[in-house]
Parts: structure tokens; sequence; C-alpha cells
């Protein structure tokens, strides 16, 4: 008998095994033979998408307040941060558009089906942690921008879905110029905000080279150590979402995979996309440590939440010269800032939504539409945020501000968690010869900073790990809340040891294997559900 061919009507909940982001994927053609620039801007888009996550609200007051504390000492860590994050998201480009599937994809390929399910949930809870400090963001700004009360700003939060479904209808390539759009709309207001200031650039350049005092641990600044500082910026800058969302946007540009030519050319304008785009964010990231030194009186920030760096830009008693403090008396500081936390929360509402998709889909062969996505992850977001607005209702403003950040702040810990399992089997896939071809494979350069940054970046998440659960119990815990937190920490230490170990030998098994890339929906439609 015939099988019907016609298209099945799906359900709003599906299987799917195809091309990664199946809509957008090479969907945007570049044409060839053109200059380098217009080439350059065709390629360019996805880079701006995964530079949102490395100037997102969770970067904010780890800067500033590194600043505060540190003056110039911790640019060294940005800047280190940003080169790191330049290499992985370059091989993270490069496995998407060579082996033409996500990071997802690549890994749930690679390993078993129920370790593909651990890592599923293990990433879903980085991105929902990701996801809180955006709640946060957006509702303190629409809270300081037109007075909404927190609950009902948080509920509003929820409504972000509609924009998603808007920005469905337009287009990717649109939906790239509206994320470039509002990054330059945060550069702007750092930018102008900074160059009020007359910050000493020579001690800014003299910042970015490191010293040993930029990770002691026995210099002690308002209860932090510089490398407590860094660790905070590290966290907050390389993030495990980016890597997976660059190896599928990276795919939304129609390559000719035959042609091993139009592959390299693809990867190299994609990596210069990647590397402009980062460099913006660094530059975001230094100008807010910048704020931390030379917008503010030193140690006159007593408050890092975004409520009291808000009230800050208005208090004449705190900024550092008169051209500040007659722009402050306008307001016109603190709303900048407020729409810049705005902007930056929606520019992570776009992002995170789609690594949502990318890491649904690739780990455990399952669809739903960007909307209800983005719905659902949103409401159990909210969550947090909203027992711990009920629970301060009756606080002061000051404690209220204060549970919020260390509610955001708190929840970046989850990022340390996933870190490895995105960083450890992207540069694992990117040596192999047999997954990338002796043309894309990483040179021995990339494989060496590639190995170095990886296990530097882990020890250090690890290393903070016992601390960042001390904070979960208050500022300041007893002796016994302290023994007790580490050795929660050591315990889970212990379980990411133990399930890296499992992902590294799940994918050392599978080393010289070809696995099948995907299966079409269609196909597989077919195929299970006809007789």
């Amino acid at each position: 008998m015939v099988k019907d061919k016609r298209p099945k009507k799906q359900h709003l909940i599906h299987y799917a095994n195809g091309p990664s982001l199946e809509e957008i994927n090479g969907s945007i053609t570049v044409p060839k033979g053109k200059g380098f620039w217009r080439t350059l801007f065709m390629y360019s888009g996805p880079g701006a998408l995964v530079a949102v996550g490395y100037m997102d609200p969770g970067n904010w007051s780890t800067s500033i307040t590194g600043g505060q504390n540190f003056e110039y000492l911790l640019m060294s860590v940005i800047l280190m941060s940003s080169l790191i994050a330049m290499l992985l998201q370059y091989m993270a480009a490069k496995l998407g558009i060579v082996s033409q599937m996500d990071l997802a994809q690549a890994i749930r390929a690679r390993t078993s089906k129920t370790l593909g399910i651990v890592l599923w949930i293990l990433t879903e809870l980085a991105i929902m942690a990701t996801d809180i400090a955006e709640v946060i963001g957006a509702a303190i700004a629409l809270y300081l921008l037109f007075h909404i009360p927190l609950v009902y700003a948080v509920f509003i939060t929820v409504f972000d879905v509609l924009l998603l479904l808007l920005l469905t209808k337009v287009g990717f390539r649109k939906i790239e110029a509206i994320v470039v759009c509002l990054i330059l709309v945060i550069l702007f207001v750092f930018v102008y905000e900074v160059a009020l200031s007359g910050p000493d650039f020579g001690a800014i350049f003299k910042g970015l080279i490191p010293t040993g005092q930029t990770f002691s641990s026995t210099d002690h600044v308002n209860g932090d150590t510089p490398l407590t500082g860094a660790l905070g910026i590290i966290g907050a800058t390389v993030m495990p979402h980016n890597l997976y969302l660059h190896s599928a946007v990276s795919q939304t540009r129609k390559v000719d995979h035959s042609d091993q030519d139009d592959v390299a050319r693809t990867v190299r304008f994609s990596t210069w996309d990647s590397n402009i785009q980062l460099s913006f964010a660094f530059v975001v990231n230094s100008l807010l440590l910048i704020m931390g030194v030379a917008v503010f009186k030193t140690g006159a920030v007593k408050d890092p939440s975004f409520f009291g760096l808000f009230q800050a830009l208005s208090n004449s008693s705190m900024l550092s010269n008169g051209v500040l403090i007659a722009v402050a008396k306008s307001g016109v500081l603190s709303v900048l800032f407020a729409v810049a936390l705005l902007a930056s929360g929606q520019n992570s509402t776009i992002t995170g939504t789609l690594t949502g998709q990318v890491i649904m889909e690739g780990f455990i062969h399952m669809k739903m539409p960007l909307w209800l996505r983005r719905l659902v992850t949103r409401l159990i977001s909210v969550i947090p945020v909203l027992i711990c607005v009920a629970m301060t209702s009756k606080q002061s403003p000051i404690q209220q501000h204060e549970a919020l950040n260390t509610l955001m702040n708190n929840s970046q810990v989850f990022l340390a968690f996933a870190l490895p399992f995105s960083m450890l089997p992207l540069l694992m896939m990117t040596d192999n010869a047999k997954e990338m071809g002796d043309r894309f494979k990483n040179t021995m350069w990339v494989k060496v900073l590639g190995w170095v940054s990886v296990l530097a970046l882990t020890f250090l998440n690890m290393k903070g790990l016992p601390d960042n659960i001390t904070s979960f119990f208050g500022a300041n815990p007893s002796a016994s809340t302290v023994s007790l937190a580490h050795t929660i920490a050591y315990v889970l230490i212990a379980a990411i040891v133990a399930l890296l170990i499992w992902t590294i030998y799940d994918l050392y098994q599978s080393r010289n294997k070809m696995p099948k890339r995907f299966e079409s929906t269609e196909e597989h439609y077919d195929e299970s559900k006809e007789d």
C-alpha cells in the first residue's frame, strides 16, 4: 500500500530530531565573491546573540563591586575571561558549522540516553538560574522607571513571551538587528556615564596586566578578597548556555558542505563576527568596573543591588566629580541606568529562549513552540523571585533589595555545575580529527590554550563553590553553618567529578565512531506512526 506523504498535523509538544533550530537553519544566503566588509556584514549577527550572555544583568553587580573594592585590579580578570570566551565560542561555532550538529546534539549522539537526560536537567537548571537574574533585572527596571510595584513588575516580565511571538514573525535577520540595537543602547549608556567621570586611563591599562595580587585570598576589603571578586566576575561572564546557542545559530547561514573552502569561509567569518561582538561585551564589562571606580566615590556604594546603584547615580554625595553631580541632579544618569538594565533583560530573553529550545531538542528530542517554551521557563523562574518579594514585603526597602540581590547572586551557583559539562565535550570533539576532519580540528595552540582554559575555569568554579554555598545561609553564618555549607559543597564537587568522569568515558568510547547526525522529523513520523 502506498503511504500517505501528506504533512501530518503536529502536536504542540512533539518529537524532533532534525537540524538544529530547523526553522532558521541555513535560512540566510551569503553571496560569494563580495568584499571582506560586505561579506562580514552578512555573517554578522549570531555573535551578537552570544555576546548578550556576557553582559546580562548577572554581570553588573560583580563588576561594579569589584571596582568599588579593588579599583582597577580586576580589569585583567575581565580581559582574561573575555579571551577565554572568544576561544570557547570559536570552537562552538566551528563545531556547529563543520559537524552540522549543535553542541547538545553532538553530546547526545555520543553518550547514553540516561546521561543525556542528566545533562539536559543540569543545563536547564543553569538556564533557569540565568532567567532568575533576568526576571529580577527586568522587574527592578520596570519598578525604577515606572514605579510599578515589584510583585506586579515580576508578573509583567512573564508577558515578554508576547515579544517572542512577534519576533518569530519578523525573520531571524531582524531578530539579530534588534539584539545589536539593544547592545548599542547598553554600550551608549555606560560610555556616556564613564566619559563624564574622567577615569584614569593610565591606571585602567595598568590593571589589564595581572599581578600576584589579582588572585590574592588575604587582602580583605568590605569582606571580599581579590580572589572572591575574580571568581564572581568569571562565574558571571563565562556561561554554559552560550556554547550551546552559538553552535546552533552559527548554522543559520547557508553552507555548501561538499565544498571545504565554503565551510572554511563560514568558520572564518563566524569567528570574526564572534570576536568583534565579544569585544563589545568586554568593553561593557570593563565600563561597569570603571563605573565602580570612577563614577562613584571609593567605598560609597554600600548597596551593590540594582536599587542601590540606581539611587547612587542620583545621589550627589556618592558621585566622584562636579560634572557627574550636575548631570545627576537632572535624573538622567539613573534613568539611563534603568533603561540599560531593561534592554539587557530583554536581550537575554531572546537568547535564553533559543538556547532552551536547542538543549531540549538536542538532549531529549522534544520540541515545543518558542512562546510556550518561554512561558513555561519564565513561570518557573518567577516563583523564587515572588517568594523572595513576599517574604521581605514587611521588611525595610534595603532588606528587600539585599534579599533580591542575594537571590540573583546565589542562583548563579548552578552555572558552576553546568559549565564543565559543556566545555570539556566541546574541547574533546573539536580536538578530534575523525569528528572535524584534518582541516578543521583544533590546531596545537588552540588545543593547549583550550585545555588550560577549561581546566582553570573548572578548578576556579569548584574552588569558589564552598563560599557560594555558604552565602545561601545569610550574611553572618555561624561556624557550624559554615562547616555544613562546606560539607555540602564537597559532596557536590565529588558528584560533579563523578559525572564528568562518566561524560568523558562515554565521549572517549565513541571517539572513533561517526554517529548518525539526525533523522528528519518527517522520516521519524512516517516510520514510527504509520503501519
